[in-house]
């Protein structure tokens, strides 16, 4: 199947792809850890003379291939899912949306930032000081 408008909106669906990649990865992650809990035939290496992947230097069990394998097929069916015509056209269209907006520069995020910091250390400070003034107010009647 060839790609839905390869030439549009590459660097959305290149984000996309990527995370959905590394959420895969950690879920695959954790059900290699699952895998080798749970079943202990999964823990032990499958070879005696290979008993790890040479440039990972990750034990080449049951639950790593498994693991493996999951992650391969979700990633393509990931890729698959990204090229059909919906989800492509979304993204492309999601593309179009963030070329149009006006963006601020470092000095505006920079000064922004300041005002947000500032407002909430203030109202820290209020809040603080309505709660130690209640507590001296309310403590001498309760107790």
């Amino acid at each position: 199947m060839a790609a839905y408008k390869p030439d549009q909106g590459r660097m959305v669906r290149m984000a996309v792809f990527w995370s959905l990649a590394v959420l895969v990865f950690y879920g695959c992650r954790s059900l290699r850890s699952e895998l080798s809990g749970w079943f202990a035939s999964l823990k032990t290496p499958l070879s005696s003379s290979f008993e790890q992947v040479p440039v990972l230097q990750i034990p080449l069990t049951g639950a790593f291939l498994i693991s493996a394998a999951v992650f391969a097929l979700t990633l393509y069916l990931a890729h698959r899912w990204l090229e059909t015509p919906k989800i492509a056209d979304l993204l492309i269209d999601t593309e179009t949306e963030l070329r149009k907006v006006t963006w601020p520069s470092g000095q505006e995020v920079l000064n922004s930032s300041i005002v947000v910091v500032v407002c909430v250390v203030v109202l820290m400070a209020f809040l603080a000081g309505a709660d130690w003034f209640l507590a001296r107010l309310v403590n001498p009647i309760l107790f």
